[in-house]
């Protein structure tokens, strides 16, 4: 069964930094996608940033500049390093996974910002 273990978030001051690592497993393949959704409160789940095999990203408008995505391959392996952290980015950070159509999910870490 195909897992995503996310780590990293917490909580940080307005313009600090935070590095979230998420690791899939229970397979041997790489996923064609990987990257980073967030959902604030009272809010839709929202793309943050996406990378496939090839190593294309794709960031969120909010966000650039300031996160950057990394990826692993063999190691089913995604990174995101978010400097100058602003109020507006706190949410539930979840990390996602696409395989041959399947869409997988981690279970979500908190990232909070105060002003």
């Amino acid at each position: 069964q195909v897992q995503l273990v996310e780590s990293g978030g917490g909580l940080v001051q307005a313009g600090g930094s935070l590095r979230l690592s998420c690791v899939g497993s229970g397979t041997i393949f790489s996923f064609n996608s990987m990257g980073w959704y967030r959902q604030a409160p009272g809010k839709q789940r929202e793309l943050v940033v996406g990378i496939n095999q090839g190593g294309r990203k794709n960031y969120a408008d909010s966000v650039k500049g300031r996160f950057t995505i990394s990826r692993d391959n063999a190691k089913n392996t995604v990174n995101l390093q978010m400097n100058m952290l602003k109020p507006e980015d706190t949410a539930v950070y979840y990390c996602n996974a696409v395989r041959n159509g399947l869409v997988y999910w981690g279970q979500g870490t908190q990232v909070t910002v105060s002003s």
